[in-house]
């Protein structure tokens, strides 16, 4: 047999992208969401040579492989360019994004109106479950760089690695 009957079925897959630095429970609750209604999840750290980060791009690589582990559906790497790019290279046709707030969706439906036009790559949002609405990368490293307890806020895993970097005990 050929054509498309003999191929089987098809993966549903998607991309959430974003720089996770370091990765926060807002993130997971987006990736578990998106790990339950896709086959495949590409987790992609998104490089941006302007920008220091505070853990590398290998650190955060190894932060989520680990903290998505027991959802089994997870690959994790980073990519330097466009993401429709590296959606096409790997043929996915979904991009994942979470909504904090209007101000989000703002940008975020520009963006996926763009990436749409660029190579017909469609985007899903899922609002962020309110515990995390307020929640972002940057807070929670400003939050740690004065002490404050984040711990109800990133996995066990990025807590101590954010203790370590930061020389918090």
């Amino acid at each position: 047999m050929t054509g498309p009957e003999s191929e089987g079925p098809q993966l549903r897959r998607a991309v959430c992208p974003g720089s996770f630095d370091p990765i926060t429970n807002g993130h997971l609750d987006i990736i578990a969401r998106a790990s339950r209604l896709y086959d495949v999840v590409h987790v992609v750290v998104m490089i941006n040579q302007s920008k220091q980060g505070l853990f590398t791009v290998d650190e955060r690589i190894e932060l989520i492989r680990e903290v998505t582990a027991e959802y089994g559906n997870i690959q994790v790497e980073a990519y330097h360019g466009l993401l429709v790019d590296f959606c096409k290279q790997r043929d996915i046709p979904a991009i994942v994004k979470g909504l904090r707030a209007v101000s989000d969706f703002d940008y975020e439906l520009q963006m996926a109106q763009m990436n749409n036009g660029l190579s017909g790559v469609e985007t899903l949002f899922i609002p962020t479950s309110p515990t995390y609405s307020f929640l972002s990368s940057s807070l929670v490293k400003e939050v740690a760089q004065w002490d404050g307890d984040i711990s109800h806020l990133v996995p066990e895993v990025v807590l101590e690695a954010l203790k370590g970097r930061l020389g918090k005990s």
